[in-house]
């Protein structure tokens, strides 16, 4: 940032990406048809992991980071802005829970690479969002494994636990490259409009 302290702007931009998530988070709800159908399930259609990983390339690791924690907040202390419009502290010792916590290192790290990269080339920001989508799940994974053993009491072992989330991580590897793809172009038009993003 150019300055210590979050300015107005960036605040208000802040705000967006916590409305964002909460919309992300509940596309499906809202919209039933928005579910995948596949011989195991359905996988609802969430767009929380995507909006993590552009708040993080948007606004830079720390107000990326900062909008992130804003939002648990939020939900922790009742607010429904996580799925299935749910909020409350005890959303972070469900199966999901990890997930969500994932999304404050997922915005930092996806922010922290283009911060670093010497150029904005497609390799640079697929390397971003494919970082994120990673720390996503690399985290929410094994937090789900215990949440499921130690909290729902459901024995499951490691492998079932990534199992179950291979339909999930496919979907959003799937949004998460489309997203990789239109970056380049995408943040160059927002840099006309708002010369400050991304120079957090």
């Amino acid at each position: 940032m150019n300055n210590q302290r979050f300015r107005t702007v960036d605040l208000t931009m802040g705000a967006v990406f916590v409305v964002l998530m909460m919309i992300g988070a509940n596309l499906a709800y809202w919209v039933p048809a928005l579910k995948i159908t596949y011989a195991g399930g359905e996988v609802p259609l969430t767009l929380q992991t995507f909006f993590a990983i552009l708040a993080g390339i948007l606004l830079g690791r720390k107000l990326g980071t900062f909008s992130m924690i804003v939002y648990l907040a939020v939900g922790a202390i009742g607010v429904p802005v996580f799925a299935e419009m749910s909020g409350g502290i005890a959303s972070f010792a469900m199966p999901t829970g990890g997930f969500l916590i994932s999304f404050v290192f997922v915005a930092y790290i996806s922010g922290l690479i283009i911060e670093k990269a010497s150029n904005n080339s497609l390799a640079t920001y697929s390397f971003a969002v494919f970082g994120g989508l990673i720390v996503n799940y690399l985290i929410g994974t094994p937090y789900l494994y215990f949440s499921m053993n130690n909290v729902l009491e459901v024995p499951i072992s490691m492998y079932g636990s990534m199992l179950m989330m291979l339909p999930f991580f496919i979907k959003d590897a799937v949004i998460t490259g489309l997203l990789a793809v239109s970056l380049p172009s995408f943040v160059t038009r927002i840099q006309r409009v708002s010369p400050s993003l991304r120079n957090q």
